[in-house]
């Protein structure tokens, strides 16, 4: 992994997480994210070496240098990370964590259900 990128490790068959990647693709000029699928290899190698958890994909995760940010945080370093106007939304790390993540869960559990998902996972990795 590189020092300068940011690594997102998304869920590969979620097609919400697909979707914000490509979001975040088309809106990252920098080029400071790197992305790979939670089922992938090297996500799960990743997961391993930073002791999470690699059968739940219902969690986002972002490592920025050796941080390591899971879930609502993630999302909010994310959006800090891209710049710009998408910064202003890092005023939302001052709600509390557990009602932050509360609600990323719900959706979390919900996402396959109202946006359905891919029958296999779809890796994209951008160097």
């Amino acid at each position: 992994m590189s020092e300068k990128n940011h690594v997102i490790l998304f869920d590969g068959v979620c097609n919400v997480c697909i979707g914000v990647v490509h979001f975040l693709i088309k809106r990252d000029k920098k080029k400071k994210f790197r992305y790979t699928a939670l089922q992938s290899d090297e996500g799960q190698s990743i997961l391993n070496s930073l002791r999470l958890s690699a059968t739940n994909f219902d969690t986002l995760v972002l490592i920025q240098g050796n941080k390591t940010y899971i879930k609502s945080t993630a999302i909010l370093h994310v959006c800090k990370a891209l710049g710009g106007v998408w910064s202003l939304f890092y005023i939302f790390i001052l709600i509390p964590k557990t009602f932050r993540d509360g609600l990323y869960n719900v959706f979390a559990k919900n996402r396959y259900r109202f946006f359905g998902k891919q029958n296999s996972c779809m890796i994209t990795e951008r160097e």
